[in-house]
């Protein structure tokens, strides 16, 4: 790779890790649980009917299933999702989120947006979101397929 090319790469880390460690700050500072929960009961509220499986809901979070399965041992102990195995396939687990988990994931997004829309969205124009929104995109799809040609 080129310099201007790793720069690139590097900056990106560099900003993603930046980010998630100022989201994590301010969800303290407002005695909210970390990060980690609210991408979870997102990926669950964003699912049809507030439900996935665990499967899929490692696939969409891009989280490892093991870590996946602990975090929602968490959650599932304080009443935020249910977990339920599948009638027709013994094997499938899901996970519903609650009317707790959705009033939690609400009050933790007015942190979490504040900081996304002051430190990252604020320093693009519309135009600029556009192009690095379809960019990383692109990207994710390509991450995506490889994952898929190597299974």
């Amino acid at each position: 790779m080129e310099k201007n090319q790793t720069d690139l790469w590097f900056s990106f880390v560099r900003a993603h890790r930046l980010m998630i460690r100022e989201v994590e700050s301010r969800l303290a500072a407002a005695k909210l649980p970390a990060y980690a929960w609210y991408d979870v009961l997102w990926g669950l509220e964003s699912g049809q009917n507030g439900t996935r499986r665990m499967h899929e809901l490692a696939d969409a979070l891009a989280i490892e299933r093991y870590n996946l399965t602990r975090l929602v041992d968490r959650l599932e102990q304080e009443g935020l999702v249910q977990r339920m195995r599948s009638p027709e396939d013994g094997r499938a687990a899901y996970a519903t989120i609650t009317k707790e988990g959705r009033a939690l994931r609400k009050k933790m997004w007015k942190v979490y947006e504040s900081a996304v829309a002051e430190l990252f969205l604020s320093q693009f124009s519309t135009d600029e979101q556009s192009t690095v929104s379809a960019a990383l995109d692109q990207v994710a799809a390509a991450a995506r397929a490889q994952k898929t040609q190597t299974r």
